[in-house]
């Protein structure tokens, strides 16, 4: 598995005994599932057409990332409407 340098960081210091897992609060525990719980609830069904290439395109990444093509999609409306996402200014 290849990891990137904060995660190569991370493990090192678990290694070297500088971190140590610790069990979350019934508290953390539940604003966690109540944000995942509303992370994937979905409610509305939308049709769209795309290019053929950009399809392909999409499912593509999206196998890379071991996900569903349609859970990317909604993923990156997601984060373009939240501003995570933006538009270059190039073009």
């Amino acid at each position: 598995m290849k990891v990137d340098r904060e995660e190569k960081q991370i493990l090192e210091a678990y290694d070297q005994g500088g971190m140590r897992l610790t069990k979350p609060t019934k508290a953390e525990l539940a604003r966690v599932k109540a944000a995942a719980t509303n992370t994937f609830r979905k409610n509305r069904r939308v049709t769209i057409r795309l290019y053929d290439h950009d399809l392909k395109g999409i499912q593509k990444k999206a196998m890379e990332k071991g996900i569903p093509y349609q859970t990317l999609i909604s993923g990156m409306i997601h984060q373009y409407v939240e501003g995570d996402l933006v538009e270059s200014k190039g073009g």
